[in-house]
């Protein structure tokens, strides 16, 4: 039976979960949550809506496998490492260590500033996603994490930063060049 080798074109099944369980991202049907895929946005009231590209919640799979060719760096690189050498029906658990992943929780990224330098209309809520931009016109997106009446705190890392993730991955298919 043919494997899986660099540079070949493959469908895949995955299931991407945090430590604890709580999955954050699937192309399977029906493993989302009533609360999503780890998202927590209270708008997101569909049970399925990790599987919706674009969604309001955070995950941006399509139900159904995902096509991907191996080593140009389309997902993981742990996981198209990972899928070398596999035959299709096979199924492989690959943890990525968060530095690989989305990289490690980095205080420096959490700022403190001043309401008196933001706009006077701001008025975050904690949890609020907002995009911010200096001087320079240099944009980086943040999250709300405090506010008091004279200061904001915002956090720039990215909402899966220092966390290790574990793939549950199924080839399906490796598909004609």
């Amino acid at each position: 039976m043919a494997q899986v080798k660099k540079g070949d074109r493959v469908r895949i099944d995955f299931t991407g979960k945090l430590e604890d369980g709580t999955i954050i991202d699937s192309t399977r049907p029906g493993e989302c949550d009533d609360e999503g895929c780890g998202c927590d946005d209270s708008s997101c009231e569909d049970s399925n809506c990790c599987t919706d590209a674009g969604d309001d919640c955070g995950c941006d799979s399509e139900v159904g496998p995902m096509e991907l060719t191996v080593g140009e760096g389309d997902f993981f690189e742990l996981i198209e490492e990972g899928l070398i050498g596999m035959t299709p029906g096979e199924t492989k658990s690959i943890v990525i260590p968060a530095a690989e992943a989305f990289g490690e929780y980095d205080e420096e990224r959490v700022m403190v500033i001043e309401r008196s330098e933001l706009p006077s209309d701001l008025i975050p809520e904690i949890g609020a996603e907002l995009v911010l931009t200096d001087e320079n016109d240099e944009s980086m997106e943040v999250v709300v994490i405090d506010a008091d009446e004279k200061t904001i705190t915002f956090d720039a890392n990215h909402p899966l930063a220092g966390e290790d993730l574990t793939f549950d991955i199924e080839l399906i298919e490796i598909l004609p060049a």
